[in-house]
């Protein structure tokens, strides 16, 4: 299918074919055709099904018209024939039905664009114009080519709650969009990710295909296989049925991670504290662990715990604290109190929004995408600021922070965990 991110090589492909299915359409295309300098016998008569019967015997072209106008199930016929393109191939779509929200599901899916009849001669030339840039632009192409390092982060959340899945869609948006780098966002809670979810898209069997068949990923699965959320994003989430327990030695996800380092500049990982542990080897190649927290009890243990986790199994991934949901007032415990029982700084703070976070959800968009002007999407802006530049620094945005804060109030957690909160707050007041 089409992939913005990874196009192939022409090779010995046709630059072009068009399978359509009525005259008015195939007199208004040819014309273009010609203009375009490619082959006028490459514009067939007949629809979708005709395309993915004749590609299922010959190679693709590098650009692919395909009419959806007798197809009954467009989107599921574009997956068949996802089954028969190969890598890099830009389709554009062209049908008569006027409907959003089939138009953004056959974006999502992995078309390059969505025509609709009756064509004109400037619309087609626009739309084959802009897929012949994409396939022929050399955008990490897989052969050490790419214009920027690779960069991978985990998003760890210390507690259930806390707002790291916010967070990690948030920062795959900027980077994709702000940043201009290719971004795979990969949601590893199987049956209860909620990263397709946040950007109103359906999650697909992309993830759960690579649990079953882990021997079948490569770049190919990978296009055909991710959810494009935007030219730059693409999405690899699951729903899967909860009455299916997760049978996987991680082989598929160490897979997916070696694809997704060949194919984008970025991978954002939506780890879940389960599959931290289950599968450490998940972070040997993980440059950043953003570790998603709040000032309470539990995640102020929890914090700790991880840390240590992190230092004996990931010793190459930097760790980063993100104290997220901050309120003025009574915390359960303090900034000062929380930072000292970890021995490390909070290195960024971001305020309770819950307006914002219901404006999001409304909209089906990132924190980030549905409130650019939130003060609490700033912190978020720092936090991909600071990624972004460890492939650009060789890690010297992460040097201070692991650096213990310049003054320890005295807390205590062990004490805090031994004599309870009442005990703990007596010291806490006792110490200020």
């Amino acid at each position: 299918m089409s992939n913005s991110w990874k196009p192939g090589p022409l090779g010995n492909r046709d630059p072009f074919s068009a399978y359509i299915c009525d005259d008015g359409a195939l007199d208004a295309l040819r014309p273009v055709v010609i203009e375009m300098g490619w082959q006028i016998e490459k514009c067939n008569k007949g629809g979708l099904r005709n395309a993915i019967q004749s590609l299922s015997i010959a190679a693709s072209p590098a650009i692919l018209m395909v009419d959806l106008s007798e197809s009954g199930d467009p989107l599921n016929d574009i997956n068949a024939l996802a089954e028969v393109c190969e890598p890099g191939t830009v389709v554009i779509a062209v049908g008569q039905v006027n409907d959003v929200r089939l138009y953004r599901d056959l974006l999502s899916s992995g078309i390059h664009d969505y025509l609709l009849k009756p064509l004109s001669a400037s619309q087609l030339r626009d739309s084959l114009t802009q897929a012949q840039a994409v396939f022929s632009s050399p955008r990490n192409g897989g052969d050490g080519d790419q214009e920027h390092e690779h960069v991978a982060t985990a998003v760890v959340g210390t507690r259930g709650g806390v707002g790291a899945s916010t967070l990690a869609t948030s920062l795959a948006w900027l980077f994709s969009i702000e940043h201009e780098r290719s971004t795979a966002l990969l949601d590893l809670d199987v049956h209860f990710g909620t990263g397709a979810l946040s950007l109103d898209l359906e999650p697909g069997r992309g993830l759960t295909d690579a649990i079953d068949n882990p021997s079948r990923i490569d770049g190919l699965f990978i296009e055909r296989a991710m959810i494009r959320a935007n030219d730059n994003l693409a999405i690899m989430s699951a729903e899967a049925p909860i009455n299916s327990p997760l049978m996987t030695d991680g082989t598929a996800f160490l897979q997916l991670e070696e694809e997704f380092r060949q194919a984008f500049d970025m991978t954002v990982i939506d780890l879940p504290r389960n599959m931290l542990i289950n599968f450490p080897h998940l972070l040997q190649d993980v440059n950043v662990v953003t570790l998603v927290t709040e000032l309470t009890l539990a995640s102020a243990r929890d914090t700790i715990r991880i840390l240590s986790w992190l230092k004996q199994n990931a010793p190459g991934a930097h760790p980063m604290i993100v104290c997220n949901k901050m309120q003025t007032g009574a915390a359960e415990i303090s900034k000062a109190d929380f930072e000292a029982s970890i021995e490390r700084p909070i290195n960024f703070q971001i305020p309770f929004d819950q307006k914002a976070a219901a404006n999001a959800a409304k909209l089906g968009q990132t924190f980030a995408e549905a409130n650019k002007g939130s003060r609490a999407v700033a912190p978020i802006r720092e936090i991909a600021k600071t990624i972004v530049g460890v492939a650009t620094d060789d890690g010297a945005s992460l040097e201070n922070l692991g650096k213990k804060p310049s003054m320890l109030s005295g807390f205590d957690l062990k004490s805090l965990l031994g004599g309870g909160k009442k005990a703990a707050a007596k010291e806490a007041a006792d110490a200020d």
